[in-house]
């Protein structure tokens, strides 16, 4: 009855709500006990300890006994319009499943995601679905379907040939699952898919094409310069798919904002994104994703590609690059989130390192730490309380028992 009362209040527009939760994370590393927060409206209006808050008058109280209040979680790295592979290969989502069955997809994925407690995601590519993700943010902030709030980047750039599906006769020529550019013409595109939504470029820094299968350059340093600077100038940052050591490097010099993947990064690497203040998504589930579906159970011997990916995040740990919780949710289960976080920590993360990464680190990379990624006066009130506590065991971000989004209470298990 009270979890109703709560959200028939929020929905009314009730004035106030005060969470009582065991202890507070804010973000920033710490936990406080005993703290309440406030919530008037869409805002935080007070956070603090209980005895220095005063509960507006009229306000309800929500106890949370047993539980951890954060701020609503953020992936970095996101698909909306995937899903597993082991359901449906990539090939076959990008060129055979009609539009319209992707978007409804993507509806439900965003509501998974958010009941699990993420309030924030960047998207980082439809994979085909053209500008599908400009309509699936707008839908969400219109309250026509639930879903975090989003960040998107419309359709990643490749280089021409150096993309897919590739499981076609090489006589056909067939739509890609991103925007191909060369050249010169990489402007006009930087500029078309701003103009069309995207709140940052994607550009596909290098991709396994040539002969074999490793992953090479894909464009000149020149070329991503145009990219960077073309973004620039619209006030729009750049973010590099880069899995190879040399896109890793060429991404950097040209200045984009954050790396995705760097499996084959190494110490001198990830300093060099460190001095340049580039974040780092490391993407462990993505990886761990891909060999299960190869076969590899956990707990057997890890494969090469799982090796490399755990030394390349290991020496990230070292260097003092800004790890920024980024998953790749899309190629394993939408709803999944907490999958990167128990793996961050696994393999090297203090939980509240990682539960940072997916907060006020997350926030600060994305340009959005005056908007939410805290629990401060005058954010967002975008929420979450688990049972227990994930500073001590990160496995606890799974025990969802409120989410908060935009002061309105969207989940409430009791």
């Amino acid at each position: 009855m009270l979890g109703l009362m709560v959200l028939l209040a929020s929905i009314a527009g009730d004035p106030a709500m005060v969470l009582r939760p065991d202890r507070v994370f804010d973000g920033s590393g710490a936990a406080h006990e005993g703290w309440v927060v406030v919530i008037e409206g869409e805002r935080i209006a007070e956070a603090g300890p209980a005895a220095m808050v005063k509960a507006p008058v009229g306000a309800t109280n929500l106890p949370l006994p047993g539980c951890t209040l954060l701020p609503g979680l953020i992936d970095a790295h996101t698909h909306l319009l995937l899903f597993p592979y082991s359901e449906t290969p990539w090939d076959d989502q990008v060129s055979r499943l009609p539009l319209a069955e992707r978007v409804c997809r993507a509806a439900v994925h965003a509501r998974a995601n958010l009941m699990s407690g993420f309030t924030t995601i960047r998207d980082m590519g439809t994979e085909g679905a053209d500008l599908a993700d400009v309509g699936v943010k707008s839908a969400i902030a219109k309250r026509v379907i639930q879903g975090p709030e989003m960040v998107v980047t419309t359709r990643a750039i490749v280089a021409t040939g150096a993309y897919a599906p590739r499981s076609f006769s090489p006589e056909w020529r067939i739509p890609q699952g991103a925007d191909e550019a060369d050249g010169e013409r990489l402007r006009e595109v930087v500029r078309r898919q701003i103009r069309a939504g995207a709140d940052w470029i994607k550009v596909y820094a290098d991709t396994p094409h040539g002969p074999g299968s490793a992953f090479r350059p894909a464009f000149s340093q020149s070329e991503l310069d145009l990219i960077v600077s073309t973004a620039r100038d619209a006030g729009v940052l750049v973010a590099a798919h880069a899995q190879s050591r040399e896109g890793m490097r060429r991404a950097a010099m040209a200045g984009v904002a954050t790396i995705e993947h760097g499996d084959e990064g190494d110490l001198a690497m990830f300093r060099l994104l460190a001095e340049k203040k580039i974040g780092y998504c490391p993407t462990m589930a993505m990886s761990e994703a891909y060999a299960r579906y190869a076969g590899w159970k956990p707990g057997a011997p890890a494969p090469r590609d799982i090796e490399r990916k755990r030394g390349s995040f290991k020496a990230a740990l070292e260097s003092g690059v800004a790890i920024v919780n980024g998953s790749d949710m899309g190629v394993f289960p939408h709803g999944d989130g907490a999958r990167e976080l128990e793996l961050l920590v696994r393999h090297g993360m203090r939980p509240a390192a990682a539960l940072e990464a997916a907060t006020a680190a997350a926030a600060k990379m994305l340009r959005m730490e005056e908007r939410v990624g805290s629990i401060k006066k005058g954010l967002r009130a975008n929420l979450l309380a688990v049972r227990g506590n994930p500073l001590d065991d990160i496995s606890d971000i799974r025990n969802v028992r409120l989410v908060v989004m935009a002061g309105a209470v969207v989940r409430r298990a009791d």
